[in-house]
Formats: C-alpha cells, structure tokens, sequence
C-alpha cells in the first residue's frame, strides 16, 4: 500500500502501509501522535498519544500512561481520506515512518504554508 498526499495541487506518493502523524498543540505547546495504517478501504487510526493534558487535549478515560505518554486506540471507522490544516501557530505536520520523521514541507520540496494537505490511500 501506499500514502498519497495532496497540497495546492501537488501529489507526493510515500511507499508506507503504516505511518505515524505528530503535531505540537499550538496552545500546550506538547506533542501528540497518531499511529496510522493505510488499507484498500483508507486510512486506518490504530493509537493516539498525547504527552500531557490541557486545552482540548484531554486524554479519553480509557487512556493509559506509558513511558510518559497518555495512549488510547480511537474508536474510528476508516477514513477514505483525512484532511490536515496548518495555523502557522505550532510549527508543522511531521509525518514518521522507520524511525524517520519529516515535516509535510521536507515531503513536498517546498514550504506548505497556510494549505491544506489531505492524505489517503493512493488508487492501485
């Protein structure tokens, strides 16, 4: 499987079946991560976590705290596609995967800015 990305009409193809997403909340100033798994039906939310709380940032009850990290698995139906903003407030998307991450910007070759990025499973 594979992720596309879309922004201002630029495509980028990343040869990935699983990926994780990371942001910095633009108020908490802490990290939160989503594990993804990308299927023929779309993109999959496995986990989430969130290194504090606060601000929307609320952990649900069921989280647990592991190795300083509140993590849950999301109960999400697949998405056939998830659409990611940018404020400009909490620096960039960065998208992992073997231990690698790279902001949506260092993906694309250029800044990102303001547009919006979707991401989905590419059409085989």
């Amino acid at each position: 499987m594979s992720l596309c990305l879309a922004s201002a009409g630029v495509v980028k193809t990343l040869s990935v079946a699983a990926f994780t997403l990371v942001w910095t909340h633009s108020v908490e100033k802490i990290d939160w991560q989503e594990d993804w798994r990308v299927t023929p039906r779309g993109l999959e939310l496995v986990q989430a976590r969130v290194k504090g709380s606060g601000a929307g940032m609320e952990p649900p009850p069921e989280a647990r705290l592991v190795n300083g990290w509140f993590q849950w698995q999301p109960k999400r139906a697949v998405m056939p596609e998830v659409v990611l903003g940018n404020s400009g407030a909490a620096g960039e998307w960065r998208l992992c995967h073997d231990g690698n991450c790279r902001t949506l910007s260092k993906i694309f070759g250029h800044p990102i800015g303001a547009n919006v990025t979707v991401m989905s499973a590419c059409n085989p």
